[in-house]
């Protein structure tokens, strides 16, 4: 996974995944898409539609910190806004700037997809702890992005990022600009207290002793196929996974494994239910800053409508 997006506000739950150091193992944060490894996947090509779906195992994990971070889909109205923002901006420059294809919902990363490890039967299947290749619309998207830096130019680099910028930190240039025109009306909050909740209410969960009870009986299933873990996120880390760039045998079976003893301890719903129980109580100690956090969200959203609206 390609670091976590440097943004003005309203961090995206790679917050919480950089806090956990999986990087390596999931997908990219919002942002400039950037291509995999696989070129016909990152073309959108056979490779891509083959790969299945995110399942409904991954869209059905929520919490309430979501509430006040883009969704999938929000996201995507941001981005769209700040390319037609940018491609405005170029255009008045004597420069092009290609809008990025939207990406298709069934394709969409789910926002909490490896919250609590890998929890699909068919991704364990086909790619043990590893990310699939992006879906096709991703794929698309990647490609499309990749072709833009490549086609822009010293010129266009420097008129779209600023003189020291780059894609993903705009320190200046068409790209800023329009980052700016969308945060114009968004009012002060707190969200450095949003990563921090986010962050802290996880780990806090983890300890919970519903989730104490409940990971050792993953571990006992596990250790029934000869895996010795404390937790599905020891698991999903093991240094062993992140050698290569694809699944060996090993890696799959055991992540099946996994899946399937999350499945029978019923590990992601207790997990989640301590995690939302956890995330509520936070969020009612601070209410006046969370609803800052949402007036800001909303205010973005909004503003990235109207741009879209009056296009």
């Amino acid at each position: 996974m390609p670091l976590c997006r440097s943004r003005a506000v309203l961090p995206l739950n790679s917050t919480l995944l950089c806090l956990l150091c999986l990087l390596c193992l999931l997908t990219g944060c919002a942002g400039e898409p950037h291509p995999g490894p696989d070129p016909e996947a990152a073309a959108g090509g056979p490779a891509a539609a083959s790969v299945p779906p995110p399942g409904e195992e991954a869209r059905a994990i929520s919490v309430p910190l979501d509430r006040y971070d883009p969704s999938p889909a929000e996201q995507e109205v941001l981005d769209a806004a700040e390319d037609l923002l940018t491609a405005r901006c170029m255009r008045r420059r004597g420069l092009s700037w290609e809008r990025l294809p939207r990406t298709a919902a069934q394709d969409a990363e789910p926002r909490n997809r490896r919250r609590y490890g890998v929890v699909e039967p068919a991704i364990a299947r086909g790619y043990g702890y590893h990310l699939p290749p992006d879906r096709p619309g991703v794929a698309r998207r990647a490609a499309a992005a990749a072709a833009r830096r490549a086609g822009l130019g010293d010129a266009g680099k420097t008129a779209a990022y600023g003189p020291e910028g780059r894609p993903g930190k705009a320190t200046g240039g068409c790209v800023k600009q329009a980052e700016d025109a969308l945060l114009d009306d968004v009012p002060d909050a707190d969200f450095a207290l949003l990563d921090d909740t986010i962050g802290t209410t996880y780990e806090r969960s983890m300890k919970a002793r519903s989730v104490a009870r409940v990971f050792r009986a993953w571990s006992a299933c596990m250790r029934q196929s000869g895996y010795r873990y404390a937790d599905p996120m020891q698991a999903l880390s093991d240094e062993r996974w992140l050698r290569g760039d694809r699944a060996a045998a090993a890696e799959i079976r055991q992540a099946r494994t996994d899946v399937r003893c999350k499945k029978g301890t019923d590990l992601v719903a207790v997990w989640n239910a301590a995690e939302n129980r956890i995330q509520r109580a936070a969020i009612g100690e601070h209410p006046a800053a969370f609803a800052k956090l949402l007036r800001a969200q909303r205010a973005w959203m909004a503003a990235a409508r109207r741009v879209l609206e009056g296009s």
